[in-house]
């Protein structure tokens, strides 16, 4: 069976889309499947796979207030309740097609629930990534190496730890050690360093596709802890750089993360993996 692909990224966080808008095409998404999608070699290569299909025709999205839902997929086919560089991605795909009104917000259903988007006219994409949670202090570890994280859940889980130089964190093949009692579905690490005020980089390993070029909500929750931890006031936009590229994000005064960056589609195609 051949069926259509797009190609895509944010930041250069990459993803494979399947649009299957009435999920009568992939089915229940097979671990398998996705791991052959996202292989760099043999495959097409991404970080994870946005399944684009609607809210009605997934268990998941049902009852949601959306009429586009996204089930990502991690590199290794594991689910993950968010993705915020693929959301973005999600919705350029949406208006490109003609799915939604550009002009409009974007409502698009997740494992998180329902996010909303918005197009800007310079081209980049706002995603309204709901309210974070500061959930405490916990540590990560890589071989020798250990620091101090903060524990941000931002629809997914994340350990922040402020390091001296992004290169202590070694070349993250395996996961950074962490506390499995905090994090027993795993974590996305981040290791950060200051740039200046409300100026940050960072590089991360994400649960179930390891180190990437970017992670969006991993941004949000690097510029939560750094807020937290600056004290700054509601308002202040971090720009947050990752390999890839750079977010700008904003902690609103009704407590809300509001993450801006690019969302670029590079390819379209059939395959039969």
């Amino acid at each position: 069976m051949t069926y259509d692909f797009l190609k895509g990224h944010g930041t250069e966080n990459d993803f494979v889309l399947l649009p299957d808008h009435d999920g009568t095409v992939h089915g229940d998404l097979d671990p398998a499947r996705v791991r052959a999608l996202c292989d760099r070699r043999a495959g097409i290569g991404g970080d994870g796979v946005l399944r684009v299909i609607r809210t009605d025709a997934i268990e998941a999205g049902r009852g949601q207030d959306a009429e586009w839902f996204m089930d990502y997929r991690n590199h290794d086919g594991s689910l993950s309740e968010m993705c915020g560089n693929g959301i973005r991605v999600f919705a350029r795909h949406l208006v490109q097609e003609g799915l939604v009104d550009p002009a409009s917000p974007i409502p698009v259903g997740t494992r998180d629930g329902v996010k909303v988007l918005t197009m800007r006219d310079d081209g980049l994409v706002t995603a309204d990534m709901g309210t974070p949670q500061v959930l405490g202090e916990t540590e990560v570890s890589v071989p020798g190496h250990s620091w101090p994280a903060t524990h941000v859940d931002v629809g997914n889980p994340h350990a922040v730890a402020f390091v001296d130089d992004l290169a202590d964190a070694g070349e993250l093949v395996t996961p950074p050690t962490h506390d499995e009692a905090v994090y027993p579905d795993g974590v996305n690490v981040e290791f950060v360093v200051r740039r200046g005020a409300a100026h940050v980089a960072m590089r991360v390993h994400e649960r179930g596709s390891g180190e990437t070029r970017s992670c969006g909500t991993g941004a949000c929750a690097v510029m939560v802890a750094a807020a937290v931890a600056d004290a700054a006031p509601r308002g202040t936009t971090y720009r947050v750089d990752v390999p890839g590229g750079t977010l700008s994000i904003v902690w609103t005064a009704d407590d809300r993360i509001l993450m801006t960056g690019p969302a670029v589609l590079v390819a379209r195609g059939t395959t039969d993996l």
